[in-house]
């Protein structure tokens, strides 16, 4: 494992790049420069849960929207209960990436490579 420009090790980084969702990747991917695992895994983090930060505040908003109205309870509880399962899976995943970045490895998801590859400046995943 590599160091980085901010004297940690590149795995401990990659994994705090996760901490506090995309926040610690805004922070990491501004502060480091040259290590492309840490650059990976904050641009990563940035995609994945600022991706899932909007969906939240989305179907909060939408939720409150389609409330109102003959049928708003059970609208409502339907989209608390996406919102539920949304935040079950986000900390399960959040999990899982600081797990596999802290051993060192790039974790390719599909939907986000492309653009953490792109951004990233970081070839396919080793």
């Amino acid at each position: 494992m590599g160091e980085t420009s901010t004297g940690l090790n590149e795995n401990i980084a990659g994994a705090l790049c996760y901490l506090l969702g995309f926040l610690t990747g805004i922070l990491f991917y501004f502060i480091e420069s040259e290590n492309s695992f840490v650059r990976y895994h904050a641009v990563q983090s940035i995609v994945i849960f600022g991706g899932i930060f909007v969906l939240y505040i989305v179907l909060g908003v939408l939720g409150g929207i389609l409330a109102i109205g003959f049928f708003g309870g059970v609208v409502a509880l339907v989209v608390w209960g996406l919102m539920l399962l949304l935040g079950l899976l986000s900390f399960v995943l959040w999990l899982y990436l600081m797990f596999k970045a802290y051993k060192g490895e790039k974790t390719r998801l599909p939907l986000v490579s492309g653009w953490t590859d792109k951004y990233s400046g970081s070839k396919a995943a080793v």
